[in-house]
């Protein structure tokens, strides 16, 4: 961090759904290049934050900052431009059924006034390779994929603009502890390379230890806490300190001081 600014601030966010109030007065500064776990219990509204930062919906109170400005009030136009900086990677990767993974994967580059056809698919096909898949998987349909297939075609798709900002929601979910392992190893690979800020809401512990440079709980409305594992550690609210210190967080810390 050295001093950078946030590149997501958010100042006092409110979301509910008519009277059931998931998040209030909730605070979360996150920096550029770093890997960010979003945790919490059921109910928690992990993904219903994401899909508020990312503009997929409006909090019914609160500030939310992106590059610097103001997400809430900006134009159309302004507004146009900060999604263009960022990609979401949904879960299972939502792709489109009737699209080829090349063709899900062109669909924003499509509203890339000018851009001809031939380099669209270029980009697409050099997108599809920087997430881990084959070449020939551009010919077939989500529904000739695996799981984790899926979900690395979602995030090619993700990646199709060159955001700075990657949103992934439970990446891993789903996968095999190989394909996870994996799919973790990429998506730090990508941070650094690509210089991505990356949003990742996650149960996996496994994932937590391997990608993330720090962690925010979720919990009683608001971000309880942020901090590396290590902090995590030292918390004391029962939630954390069974998610934290509990058995299956113990196999993660095993697994990982084994394979270094």
């Amino acid at each position: 961090m050295d001093g950078a600014d946030p590149i997501i601030r958010l100042r006092g966010v409110r979301n509910a759904f008519g009277p059931q109030v998931v998040h209030d007065e909730l605070d979360l500064d996150i920096y550029p290049g770093e890997i960010v776990g979003i945790v919490g219990g059921s109910g928690t509204g992990k993904s219903v934050l994401l899909r508020t930062i990312a503009g997929l919906r409006r909090p019914q109170a609160g500030r939310i900052e992106l590059f610097g400005q103001d997400a809430l009030a900006a134009s159309e136009a302004e507004r146009t431009e900060i999604d263009r900086r960022m990609g979401v990677m949904f879960q299972d990767g939502a792709l489109f059924s009737a699209l080829t993974v090349r063709e899900n994967v062109e669909v924003p580059l499509r509203a890339v006034t000018g851009l001809p056809a031939r380099l669209r698919r270029e980009l697409a096909d050099l997108k599809i390779s920087l997430s881990g898949l084959p070449y020939l998987a551009g010919d077939k349909y989500p529904s000739e994929l695996s799981g984790g297939m899926r979900k690395r075609a979602g995030l090619a798709r993700a990646l199709a603009l060159d955001p700075e900002i990657v949103f992934l929601d439970e990446p891993t979910a789903g996968l095999d502890p190989i394909g996870a392992s994996a799919f973790d190893s990429l998506i730090r690979k990508l941070s650094g390379t690509m210089g991505l800020t990356v949003f990742l809401v996650t149960h996996d512990l496994d994932t937590l230890h391997a990608t993330c440079d720090r962690i925010a709980v979720l919990a009683e409305k608001r971000v309880l806490v942020t901090g590396t594992m290590e902090d995590m550690l030292q918390v004391d609210h029962p939630w954390v300190r069974e998610y934290f210190h509990g058995p299956r967080a113990r196999a993660a810390l095993a697994t990982l001081e084994r394979t270094g």
